[in-house]
């Protein structure tokens, strides 16, 4: 099954809650050089409790990464920066309720309630944030007409970001990926990193998911078919 037939319509899915899959470990601690950057992925006000699309316990992300984020030269951000009536946005659709779907050109679309919507505190990075080396915040689902979920690439798998091309000019060759949610943003992240060429990992603690449908059990199967490897903070030397 394709990927965007399981992470983006939640009729897809159709799996089980359990994760019921293998824990990708590291051998020993690993300890982030120059060619490593740490990648946090929607940290906003809209994905924490008493934002517009809360993920459960968003908030408890933000001091692992903040605990992470000393072992790191180099620090992402992606910020969900959607305008009025975005075509992800279950209101723009007469009659269409949040997690409904709908058939956009480039496949069927999640309709969410309206969330980062631009220039709104809701759309806001969590103030909390502390990452001291950040050095890019690549804002996506700016396009009104096509939602986005990977840091890569636009919903269509066509429109690039640019993000590789700044990492491989960086000579970044591993990404850590952190932050919201798990199952969509994180997910297509992970992914779309190793198809770009870049060892992978996911750092599970430092993630939540909304785990729709068993969407969250869809996304690990997924990253892991695709080589992505999945650790905890307590893999990662920090001091």
């Amino acid at each position: 099954m394709q990927r965007r037939n399981i992470l983006r319509s939640a009729a897809a899915f159709g799996l089980a809650g359990g994760l019921g899959l293998p824990l990708f470990a590291a051998t020993s601690k690993i300890k982030p050089g120059s060619d490593s950057a740490l990648i946090v992925v929607d940290v906003q006000n809209c994905f924490i409790d008493g934002g517009t699309l809360p993920v459960k316990g968003g908030g408890d992300v933000v001091p692992v990464i903040n605990q992470l984020a000393g072992a790191f030269q180099n620090i992402v951000l992606t910020q969900d920066w959607h305008t009025p009536g975005h075509a992800s946005f279950a209101s723009t659709y007469p009659g269409k309720k949040p997690f409904e779907t709908t058939k956009l050109k480039y496949g069927t679309q999640v309709l969410w309630p309206d969330h980062c919507v631009q220039g709104t505190d809701d759309a806001a990075l969590d103030k909390d944030l502390k990452l001291p080396t950040a050095q890019l915040i690549v804002r996506k689902g700016f396009h009104k007409d096509m939602d986005s979920y990977s840091a890569f690439e636009e919903a269509d798998h066509k429109t690039a970001t640019g993000l590789a091309g700044y990492l491989k000019a960086r000579g970044i060759k591993t990404l850590f990926v952190t932050g919201l949610a798990t199952d969509f943003c994180v997910a297509w992240t992970a992914m779309d990193g190793r198809k770009a060429g870049f060892q992978v990992y996911v750092i599970e603690d430092a993630t939540r998911a909304i785990d729709l449908n068993g969407s969250l059990a869809a996304a690990w199967k997924q990253m892991e078919a695709k080589g992505v490897k999945r650790i905890q903070s307590s893999d990662i030397v920090t001091a």
